[in-house]
């Protein structure tokens, strides 16, 4: 019985050590950069020693790929589970979702895009796989979009990159209590999406108005 007992005890603390050291680690990568981080440095965070920080993750390239495939993993899930009215256009519900649950998490998103160079060929492809799934998301919407006529895309996968790339640059500059709300940053940026695609007929009816 008490051997029965014991290890799901100290798998479980394991679990605990290991949701530690991707915490530290997550901090020092973020003000540091993952170049200039020991395992030493997050070791002494956590406040283990470091040969005991192996058992968890055998190299810091474990801990990189662990955050990256971690922050996909929630971002893919948040998504199947945000609730919008039915009546919500389905490009408004992505560029607001994308918004918020990002600036949410500027440490994660400052890893999961600056840090992509860092990566082994693996887990770059590894990560990639993961990424793609979540812009497939975007294309899609676009496309469908396209075909009944609300948008006007030549290319779905070049447009899904270009405003990914435009709402995930929020988190680097925007500063809670600065001039623009959240919800004032949310309605600039959806103009601006959504002027972006556009049928050429609602660009010139604005252009005439």
């Amino acid at each position: 019985m008490t051997i029965g007992v014991e290890k799901p005890l100290s798998r479980a603390k394991g679990q605990e050590t290991a949701k530690r050291v991707l915490r530290a680690a997550l901090k020092r990568f973020a003000d540091a950069g993952y170049a200039a981080v020991s395992m030493r440095e997050i070791a002494a965070d956590v406040g283990v020693r470091p040969g005991a920080l192996y058992n968890h993750f055998p190299t810091k390239q474990d801990i990189l790929r662990a955050l990256m495939l971690s922050h996909m993993s929630d971002l893919l899930t948040a998504w199947k589970k945000t609730e919008f009215s039915p009546e919500t256009d389905p490009l408004d519900r992505f560029v607001r979702f994308h918004i918020r649950y990002h600036l949410e998490r500027a440490d994660e998103v400052f890893i999961s895009y600056m840090e992509l160079r860092n990566l082994e060929p693996a887990n770059f492809a590894e990560i990639e796989s993961e990424r793609s799934r979540y812009e497939f998301i975007l294309t899609g919407i676009l496309e469908e979009g396209s075909a009944s006529g609300r948008y006007a895309v030549d290319d779905a996968s070049v447009t899904t990159r270009a405003i990914i790339a435009m709402l995930t640059g929020i988190p680097t500059w925007y500063r809670e209590g600065g001039r623009l709300s959240e919800q004032q940053i949310e309605d600039l940026y959806l103009t601006m999406v959504r002027k972006a695609v556009a049928p050429l007929a609602m660009k010139s009816q604005r252009e005439i108005g």
